[in-house]
C-alpha cells in the first residue's frame, strides 16, 4: 500500500482488503514524520504513529508473508 503525505488534517486510505460487504480492516495516512494506522469500523478511536522506516519494515514483512 502506497501512501502519500498529507499537510494539515490526514487523508485516510482504507486498504484493499476492506470492503463495504466484507471485514473492515485498517486506514493509514500519512504525515512529512510518520505514518498513521487505525481501525476501519472505529475511525474516531485510537490509531498508532509509526515511523517511516518501521513502517516499511512492516510492509516488507507483510509482503513475504502472503
Amino acid at each position: 500500500m502506497t501512501v502519500k503525505p498529507s499537510h494539515g488534517k490526514p487523508t485516510w486510505t482504507k486498504s484493499s482488503y476492506s470492503s463495504d460487504d466484507g471485514p473492515s480492516c485498517v486506514e493509514v495516512a500519512a504525515t512529512p514524520a510518520s505514518i498513521l494506522v487505525r481501525d476501519s469500523k472505529t475511525p474516531h478511536g485510537p490509531r498508532l504513529t509509526l515511523t517511516t522506516t518501521a513502517w516499511a519494515a512492516f510492509l516488507s514483512y507483510a509482503s513475504r508473508t502472503r
